[in-house]
Formats: structure tokens, C-alpha cells, sequence
């Protein structure tokens, strides 16, 4: 999912949890159950902000794990 899907979802979700909690009461179960959804869609978003992509070095070990550039070495 792209950053720009995830903000587009957040948005959507968030005017869900805004009518259901007009409707229900801002004390109702899927009020608190609605905002939740908005709460770890926030949270996927600022997690994929953080990943870095992969170098292309990361990418060529990731392929060629027996290289001897990339092995790992433990003491």
C-alpha cells in the first residue's frame, strides 16, 4: 500500500468514525471501535514513513547471499 493509498484511506475511515459517532453517540462502542481504525491506519502510516528503502547493495545481498561481500561475521 502507497503512502498516498493510506492517506486516502485514513481521510475515509476518518468520516466513517465522524458518522458513526453522530449516530451512536461519541460514548458508543463503534465510536470507540471506528476511531481504533483511524488510530492504527495512523499508525501503518508513520511506520511505512520510517522504512527506508532497501540500497542497492542491501538489494544484491538479499540476492546473492552466498557472496563474499556480504557475508556476516559474528564474534
Amino acid at each position: 500500500m502507497t503512502n498516498k493509498n493510506i492517506e486516502d484511506l485514513i481521510e475515509q475511515e476518518r468520516e466513517a468514525a465522524r458518522t458513526v459517532c453522530d449516530t451512536q453517540g461519541g460514548t458508543s462502542g463503534d465510536c470507540a471501535v471506528a476511531w481504533d481504525v483511524v488510530e492504527e491506519l495512523q499508525a501503518e502510516a508513520a511506520h511505512q514513513k520510517q522504512s527506508k528503502p532497501k540500497s542497492s547493495f542491501e538489494t544484491y545481498c538479499d540476492n546473492n547471499p552466498e557472496a563474499a561481500e556480504c557475508r556476516i561475521y559474528e564474534d
